[in-house]
């Protein structure tokens, strides 16, 4: 009995020891941090520098899912998404409400000193005796001004107005620019003319530049275009917060006009997210683009049609000095080594 007992307990032991021998089961492989794929220049390399980041410096997976702003920042609230690289936080109402339900989080001002506003060339009000271009609207200083001058924007499919080129279509600031023109008095004087991306839109500008052409047309900075022509700003009347709140509703029938609420570019989180990385919350904290390097970084990729991938890479080889202070030592050294 003590024999059987004994040789019961033997194999039981050995069972056990052979069960904790066995090699641990493969670990799953990890879902991928699905990004917004933004579709402008700043957005989209901002968006691939912090993808190569987390990728080489934290060893995440990441991809990135297409969309526009209003879509990509629906599915920032219900984390079909992760990560927005470029946010302007505060602006859309979807935004707002999300955020105010703690579903999406808005990390850091990862760009100081952004604007936007309407432009026009500086040579439709000054002229250009270089180019034997003559000032064609010198009395333009202000949105007020334009109803008057929208024979110098003549649009070639409806002589009759003007054509202000908008954001494209599922941009916040479209929405806000199309309630801009009612808000002016200038849906019966100007086009509301949409183009399909945002590269189509800088095309459109930079050719009618290029060609000493008269040109309307909303733009924004960070980008490669405010540094590489001159161009002037029009006034808006000052911010008002209500006015702005009828801006940004596309179904408000009776907008009230006022400069753009200041921008703050952030990253953009889905609560999960933020609960679940807090190292990488720590990361995306810090992170700070100096204006004029990003600007003068993405008129290179511009004028030489470089991949935003690319241009990221080269980033981070040339510019330790600005990303490294962002990351853990032993994480930016895996980045460095990785490059």
């Amino acid at each position: 009995m003590a024999m059987k007992s004994f040789k019961n307990l033997l194999g039981g032991t050995l069972l056990s020891f052979g069960l904790l021998a066995q090699p641990a089961p493969a670990s799953e492989p990890q879902a991928p941090i699905h990004f917004g794929d933004i579709t402008w220049e700043s957005g989209s390399l901002i968006t691939e520098i912090l993808r190569l980041i987390v990728e080489k410096g934290y060893g995440y997976p990441t991809d990135t899912l297409p969309g526009s702003t209003v879509s990509l920042e629906a599915a920032l609230a219900k984390n079909d998404i992760q990560v927005i690289g470029e946010e302007w936080a505060g602006r859309s109402p979807p935004w707002v409400k999300a955020e105010a339900e703690g579903k999406v989080f808005g990390l850091g001002e990862i760009v100081k000193g952004a604007t936007e506003g309407w432009w026009v060339p500086e040579f439709v009000i000054k002229g250009d005796p270089a180019r034997g271009i003559e000032p064609l609207a010198p009395e333009l200083k202000s949105v007020a001004d334009l109803a008057r001058y929208k024979d110098v924007f003549r649009d070639p499919e409806a002589p009759n107005r003007g054509r202000f080129l908008n954001s494209p279509t599922g941009w916040t600031s479209e929405i806000v620019n199309s309630q801009k023109l009612k808000a002016y008095g200038l849906t019966d004087s100007f086009v509301n003319f949409r183009t399909g991306s945002g590269a189509a839109l800088d095309a459109e500008v930079s050719s009618s530049i290029r060609r000493g052409k008269p040109v309307l047309f909303y733009y924004w900075s960070p980008t490669p275009l405010l540094g590489k022509y001159k161009l002037v700003k029009l006034e808006e009347p000052p911010f008002d917060a209500e006015a702005w709140k009828t801006l940004a509703d596309a179904s408000n029938p009776n907008p009230r006009g006022t400069r753009s609420i200041k921008p703050r570019l952030s990253i953009g989180v889905s609560a999960p997210f933020k609960q679940g990385h807090p190292e990488l919350v720590a990361f995306f904290e810090k992170v700070d683009l100096p204006i004029d390097l990003l600007n003068q970084t993405l008129g290179q990729m511009s004028e030489k049609r470089l991949a935003p991938r690319e241009v990221a890479e080269r980033f981070l080889r040339e510019q330790p000095q600005i990303w490294q202070p962002w990351l853990p030592g032993e994480v930016a050294s895996r980045v460095s080594a990785s490059l």
